[in-house]
């Protein structure tokens, strides 16, 4: 059964301007997701398709920010192949519990000039 769906979409120079401003990048990436982006060789356009899926989770969530959710408790990993799927830490990990949502799918994509995803949880 799907419990919720969010898709979001950023402009890339929106988030290269953030990554430049201080403790941005720690606020909202981890570190698994900060060592994948910066190994890429426009880090930018994987900064901004974690973002929009991070945003695409809360909004599937249907929670906003409320009971204090936090940008890096939601982390977005690869596979071998290159295959997304989100990692959900702390008090994002206990409302996903609470919801009883069992899986959670991602898709992201981006260009030179904007990013994309979508997350369907499912309980």
């Amino acid at each position: 059964m799907i419990i919720g769906i969010g898709t979001d979409i950023v402009e890339v120079k929106r988030i290269d301007k953030s990554i430049q401003k201080s403790h941005f990048i720690e606020k909202v990436y981890s570190k698994h997701e900060i060592n994948y982006c910066e190994k890429k060789k426009n880090s930018a356009e994987s900064y901004a398709a974690r973002f929009a899926a991070k945003e695409a989770f809360l909004k599937a969530l249907g929670k906003g920010w409320r009971e204090g959710l936090a940008f890096n408790e939601i982390e977005i990993l690869n596979d071998n192949f290159g295959k997304p799927s989100l990692n959900i830490l702390g008090k994002s990990s206990i409302i996903c519990s609470k919801m009883k949502i069992k899986f959670i799918h991602v898709s992201m994509s981006h260009t030179k000039n904007l990013a994309t995803a979508t997350v369907i949880l499912e309980g």
